[in-house]
């Protein structure tokens, strides 16, 4: 059994003002795939990223995470249900979801237990979905050469071991349901610089950075950033990969 770690709770308000969107298309194409658009549950939801997304195609939506932090800076939402709750155990009733989505959040859950509980709530034929976002690429070799180093050697030895998962696109990961085939989906937004800034402080292997040597390595980057980027309300292409696995409940 994995118990809950909190990642996110020292920097639950940088998440919830500094995270990008995903595209509405995903939210979209996903609906389509769904044989009633009643109830979706997002699991992991973090901030509500994904929940406000999904309220714009489903009567209502749960949404629940492990962490009270990140559930207090949650986007309120009329059809948003916001609930402290583990993945494993979501208290929704069996048989009521139509969509259960996980957004950059399945690598920390205790798999077997999670599927199960999919399993229980899921309506038959109903879908899951699982996806997360790699590095990060910034337009501009001298810029996105700097982010690179930062992500790999600064503050990349003090990623949890599961940030592998979401390098390899959860490929290592078990997904036991029927696959459905997705379109491709892109991760792409026009930042000016504090913007990139302020997603380089809400990650937790910078809050983990700050814990052990007691510095800020986001107040470190900025100097040399700022030198490379140009003037600070430039705006510069920031780009993910997505990787999306979607199955159906037979």
């Amino acid at each position: 059994m994995v118990s809950f770690q909190d990642h996110f709770a020292t920097v639950a308000t940088r998440y919830a003002q500094s995270r990008p969107g995903y595209p509405p298309e995903l939210f979209a194409w996903l609906a389509g795939q769904c044989p009633a658009r009643e109830l979706a549950w997002d699991c992991g939801a973090g901030t509500g990223q994904a929940s406000v997304a999904l309220a714009e195609h489903f009567s209502r939506v749960v949404a629940t995470d492990g962490s009270a932090a990140q559930i207090a800076q949650a986007t309120p939402h009329a059809r948003i249900d916001y609930r402290q709750a583990p993945a494993e155990q979501s208290g929704l009733p069996a048989g009521s979801v139509d969509l259960v989505v996980v957004a950059q959040a399945l690598h920390w859950f205790d798999l077997e237990r999670f599927y199960s509980e999919v399993r229980r709530v899921l309506k038959p034929e109903g879908v899951v979905a699982v996806w997360c976002y790699g590095v990060l690429r910034v337009a501009g070799v001298d810029v996105d050469d700097l982010v690179q180093h930062f992500y790999q050697h600064v503050v990349g030895p003090h990623w949890p071991p599961e940030r592998r998962h979401v390098e390899n696109g959860y490929r290592e990961l078990a997904f036991p349901f029927q696959v459905i085939p997705p379109p491709d989906f892109a991760m792409a937004v026009e930042w000016p610089l504090e913007q990139l800034l302020g997603y380089f402080a809400s990650w937790s292997a910078t809050a983990h950075y700050q814990k052990c040597h007691d510095a800020d390595p986001v107040a470190l980057l900025a100097p040399r950033l700022r030198d490379a980027w140009g003037e600070n309300h430039r705006l510069r292409r920031v780009e993910w990969p997505l990787s999306l696995r979607v199955g159906r409940h037979s």
